[in-house]
This record gives C-alpha cells, structure tokens and sequence, in this order.
C-alpha cells in the first residue's frame, strides 16, 4: 500500500496520525487547509498523520477536533468509546417534548387552529422573551411543543391559498425557533428534520423574509456540520433571490439580506479565505447603514449594531488574533440588546484574546458571557474547549479560575 494511502479501519486499531487524516478526508480538507486552521504548516499536518511526530498536547487535540468538526473524542484519538460532548452541548431537559412535538404526524384534528396572526403575536413574544432571558432554551422550550402543534394545525386548516401561504410563513419562523433551540444539543437528526421542514414551509409560504430566515438558518447547519458547499450554494442562491427585491423591499427583507451577506462572508473565513470574508463583510455592513439606528432584527440579530461583533468573528475564523483583539476594542462600545447574542459575542472575543496569547483576558470575558447568558457558554464548544485548555495551564491562578467556570459551566463537577 502506498505510504500516502488512506488506512483500511478494520486491518489494525489506528494511531492518532491516521484517525485524524481518515477524518480529514471524510472533511474532504486539505493538509493546507487543516494546517491553517491550526496555525501550523501542511508539513506538520503530514508528520503528525505519518507518525513521524508524536500525539500532539491535549490543548491541540482540541483544536484539530473543533477544526474537523468532532463530536466524539474516540474518533480522533481511539481507546474505548468516551462520550464528551465537546462541540455539543447537554440535552436540555425540554428537549424530549420538544422532539415529540416535531416526531408526531397528526392527520385530524377536532381542535380549532389559532388564526395566523394570533400565532404570529406568540412567535414575537417568544423571539423577545429569548433575547431577553438568560436561558433561553428553558423559555422557549416551554412555549414550543404548542407553538409548533398550533402552526401545524393552521396550515392544514388553511381555507385558502392566501390563508395556507400565510400559515407555512409562521410555520417555516416556528420551525427556525426550533432550531435555535436544538442547536448544540445531542441530537442532530432532529435538527436536520426541523431544518428541512422550515426551508420546505418557507417555500410554499413564497414569502421573502421566510425563505430568507429558512435558508440562513439552513446555511449555518451546513457549515456548522462542515459542509462549506452547501452552505454557499443557499446563501448564494437566496441572495440572487432577493436582491431585486431590495429596492421595495420592507425592513425585515433588507435586513435578511445582509444577514445573508455576513453569512457568505462567515463561511469564506472558515475557508481561509480573507479577501472575501471581508468583502462580504462590507456589503453587509453597507445594508447595515441603511437600516434604523435602533433597529435589531429579531431573529438573526441583524442591526447596525451587530456589524462590529460580526468584524470580531470574521477576525477570530480568520485566526487572526491581532485583529479579532482589536476588532473586539472597536466594538467595546456598542450595546447588543439581546442576551444570548451578546454572550455568543463575549465568547467570540474570547476566541481572540486566547489566538493573541492572552488568556487571562480570555477567561475574564468567558465570565463575562456566563453572566450575560449562561445557557449560551453552557452549550457553546469554543468556550467549553478553551475552558478545559486553560484548566492544564502551568499558572496555579489560571487554573484555578478556569476550573471554576468549568464547574458552572458543567465541563466538570464541583
């Protein structure tokens, strides 16, 4: 066998070097790639998959696993099964009747449906409540069981064509609080399924703001999961779409457009790519300006005042530390209204203070997240993988410090 060959599994147990290029590969990333998502050569990359180098520190395990997407540990480094749920978060105790609401097929009803705009005033309370609460997955894990069992309901209720494409609008933002809330939890199937149905109910809705919310949400579930292709391939496409619109377009189309604009400039930084990230930065930033001074979309947080977190994020994908620290100054004065927005912010610097070779001011500003929205840091992977790095350091003080969050944060136990 070639000596560059991919390894067939079930010959010998794999060594650290092979599992991680075996999981490059299914990533279909190059050693280019993989490299400077870790800030090390395509040399180091092909030594460490040689075995001419030696498992690298713990600290950079976790990188490689964050850089290839791995949920469970076992995958990269063998040994026998060990369930760590670094990039995922814990299953929230809703989530069972949540997952039933989405798992049930109800064909009959002898319920009446709420009409679409009463739905509507319960999704708006819902959106406020979450920016508003601290653990937002608790609050809208109560309210979606029957938010999502009502919108279903009035979709098959519908009288008319106008009423069912009114009712899919609601269903398809139902099924996008849905996925807000399973994101990060233990169970991706389910949050495909939601994905899938809010993108089919976005379209029959024809709505604009609607297939712009579904595909934003779809893209982010692509790229999350690796899939930078597809998650091109919908940001790109939705925004050939409603970019003839823009001229008459209300204030939610204008502004899903250049969530969507930001969302193509995010992927192209975890490509590596900096040219582009920045220049779809820019044209986000150019819809941002025309927006309200005040104004904050309610579901992608898409405002003026979001443009400097999301300069903070291009900088940290980029693995820029330098910039992302003086990205985060720049932004240090604008106020972020909703909570969890502003925690997964606080834990974005973070990211940049830790790439700059500061990590006391990268513990600091965890705190700072976990005051902000606790729920947020708990199901967050960069900040739980920072945490644990820290938890090893050779300073007694940071150690200390990064064991406590640990514990509050549910890394460890108390």
């Amino acid at each position: 066998m070639p000596s560059d060959a991919t390894p067939d599994p079930g010959v010998e147990a794999l060594v650290f070097g092979q599992r991680m290029k075996m999981l490059r590969n299914r990533r279909g990333m190059s050693r280019t790639v993989l490299g400077g998502l870790l800030d090390k050569s395509p040399s180091w990359v092909k030594q460490v998959e040689r075995g001419i180098l030696h498992t690298p520190s713990l600290s950079m395990v976790l990188r490689i696993a964050e850089a290839l997407r791995v949920r469970d540990l076992a995958e990269l480094v063998g040994c026998q099964p060990i369930p760590t749920e670094l990039f995922i978060g814990p299953g929230h105790q809703r989530l069972p009747k949540v997952r039933e609401a989405i798992n049930r097929f109800p064909v009959s009803s002898d319920r009446q449906a709420p009409t679409t705009a009463y739905l509507r005033s319960r999704l708006t309370r819902a959106w406020s409540v979450r920016h508003s609460s601290p653990n937002h997955r608790e609050v809208i894990g109560e309210f979606l069981p029957e938010l999502i069992r009502d919108a279903q309901l009035a979709v098959r209720q519908a009288d008319t064509a106008a009423d069912r494409r009114a009712a899919h609008a609601v269903l398809a933002e139902v099924y996008g609080l849905s996925q807000f809330f399973l994101s990060y939890q233990p169970d991706s199937a389910l949050l495909w399924r939601v994905c899938e149905r809010g993108l089919v109910a976005a379209q029959e809705s024809e709505h604009p703001h609607a297939i712009g919310v579904a595909a934003w949400l779809a893209a982010q579930a692509h790229r999350d999961s690796g899939h930078f292709d597809a998650a091109d391939a919908i940001t790109h496409e939705t925004i050939r779409f409603l970019t003839p619109l823009l001229p008459e377009a209300d204030t939610e189309v204008f502004a899903i457009a250049g969530a969507l604009q930001f969302e193509a400039g995010y992927t192209a930084a975890r490509r590596g790519d900096t040219a582009v990230a920045w220049s779809y930065w820019d044209k986000a930033r150019a819809l941002a300006d025309r927006l309200p001074p005040t104004y904050f979309h309610p579901i992608t947080s898409f405002s003026d005042a979001i443009m400097g977190a999301h300069a903070v994020t291009v900088a940290v994908e980029l693995h820029a530390g330098g910039e992302s620290v003086r990205q985060a100054e720049a932004a240090a004065s604008v106020s972020i209204p909703s909570r969890p927005r502003r925690a997964r912010h606080r834990i974005e610097e973070a990211r940049g203070y830790q790439l700059d070779g500061q990590p006391d001011a990268a513990l600091a500003t965890l705190e700072k997240a976990f005051n902000s929205a606790p729920e947020t840091i708990r199901y967050n992977g960069y900040a739980r993988r920072i945490v644990l790095e820290e938890s090893e350091s050779k300073s007694p003080a940071r150690r200390r410090r990064a064991a406590e969050l640990a514990v509050k944060i549910g890394v460890l136990t108390g």
